[in-house]
């Protein structure tokens, strides 16, 4: 069963941002809607339509999810370099740990 999940995983393309990603695409986000969002108010003003207004707005919406939901390569440009994984054997136990030690002392 492993075996098979990971031929797919392989398959797969990545679906993770980098923090940087996640910054540029919420930017993204924000001024796609907020042009829309000018636009679309101009319009259903001008037109005295309320539902044109929403209709811009709904197309900027779909707009900014396509640019910015799926994990672009632009949004992995950054990657996180992670510490690598220690294993603790003691006392018979199976134990994994990443990072330091803590300092606090349990009472």
């Amino acid at each position: 069963m492993d075996s098979l999940i990971n031929a797919l995983k392989s398959r797969l393309p990545p679906s993770h941002m980098d923090f940087e990603g996640q910054r540029r695409a919420e930017t993204a986000f924000q001024w796609v809607l907020g042009i829309f969002a000018t636009i679309g108010f101009a319009c259903g003003y001008a037109y005295q339509q309320f539902s044109l207004t929403v209709y811009i707005l709904g197309i900027g919406f779909a707009i900014a999810a396509l640019l910015t939901l799926p994990p672009w390569p632009m949004y992995r440009r950054n990657p996180l370099k992670w510490q690598p994984v220690r294993v603790n054997n003691t006392a018979g136990e199976n134990d994994v740990s990443v990072g330091a030690k803590s300092s606090r002392k349990d009472k």
